[in-house]
């Protein structure tokens, strides 16, 4: 770590690592704990699981040390401690000690908001820990992660990603810090489909991002594959459908709109909008309409009104990719 980084992290007595998100929360706490250790290798540190800081417990834990060496006290589920507690930790905000640094959990809200304020008025340095909730926010978290650990992703390989793992900011994390790892040079959309298409949420969505890119042969070749490797039919049909969905969606949509505008309109990441976009070129109203249509007769055989689920959805996939072509036969 940096020196000056460090110096920053231990300038002041007390970290608010505030918001839902553990592993912010987690880092929050991790860097405090690495600036001290770089400081005093010898640092104490304690790590409070929630419910296990008792009233009288903090005069303990803060007292000087016989070996002087500084400490390190975390305190989990701030928002969950009795009042007493609550009460003892204010009056040592009040006046902490030089050599203990303080990290206070808390998920935010109403709920112990009166120790965030005390903390806060103390001059606490404050960490945001919110769960990313817009797919901007997640995107950006995948590209800070690549770029700390000094690699290079596309932006279609973050996006992959995204649409792999899913939100969880833990299991981002470790996609990345495993792709990293497994992989030299510049990670790309091929590297995180080699590692990830076998997710059911990406085997779905890539044979619908291919289908409705009018690819029948590589939409029924991704088919296969997720149907033998387990993914729900039902979990196919629905992406399927939803792809569907979202081309007929933009389609009728005001023309001319920006990313963004669009975006709020429809309830799309306006990523997904240019991906659209591009998907749209070969379609017509009367595709749409009869890919829909093979959607929801998939959808009605893979739940228990047809025999063969896996033919189902590969009649529906034909479909759907003729339909995105539809506009060339024209």
């Amino acid at each position: 770590m940096a020196r000056k980084t460090a110096d920053n992290l231990l300038a002041a007595a007390t970290t608010l690592a505030v918001g839902p998100e553990e592993l912010l929360q987690e880092r929050a706490a991790a860097q405090v704990v690495a600036a001290a250790r770089a400081a005093d290798p010898d640092t104490d540190v304690r790590d409070l699981a929630p419910g296990t800081l008792q009233p009288g417990m903090l005069a303990e834990l803060t007292s000087p040390s016989l070996f002087a060496e500084g400490k390190v006290l975390i305190v989990r589920a701030a928002q969950d401690l009795a009042a007493d507690t609550v009460k003892e930790l204010k009056a040592y905000l009040d006046d902490p000690l030089d050599d203990v640094r303080l990290v206070l959990c808390h998920i935010g809200g109403a709920k112990g908001k009166g120790l965030l304020d005390a903390a806060r008025k103390a001059g606490a340095r404050e960490v945001p820990c919110a769960k990313p909730a817009k797919a901007t926010e997640k995107l950006a978290f995948v590209k800070a992660e690549f770029r700390t650990a000094g690699r290079s992703a596309t932006e279609d390989a973050c996006r992959a990603l995204l649409d792999s793992v899913g939100s969880d900011l833990r299991e981002l994390a470790s996609a990345c810090a495993q792709l990293v790892a497994d992989h030299e040079g510049t990670i790309d959309a091929e590297v995180v489909a080699r590692y990830y298409t076998g997710r059911a949420e990406a085997s779905g969505f890539q044979v619908a991002d291919l289908a409705c890119e009018g690819r029948a042969a590589d939409a029924l070749e991704q088919l296969r594959w997720a149907l033998a490797v387990g993914t729900p039919p039902v979990m196919l049909v629905s992406a399927l459908a939803q792809g569907v969905r979202s081309v007929g969606r933009l389609a009728s949509a005001r023309g001319g709109g920006r990313p963004a505008d669009l975006a709020r309109e429809l309830g799309m990441p306006p990523w997904k909008i240019d991906v659209v976009r591009r998907q749209m070129r070969g379609w017509t109203p009367d595709g749409v309409a009869a890919a829909v249509a093979a959607c929801a007769e998939a959808d009605a055989a893979v739940k228990g009104g047809g025999d063969d689920p896996g033919f189902a959805l590969e009649r529906a996939v034909v479909t759907v990719a003729r339909a995105a072509r539809s506009a060339s036969r024209r």
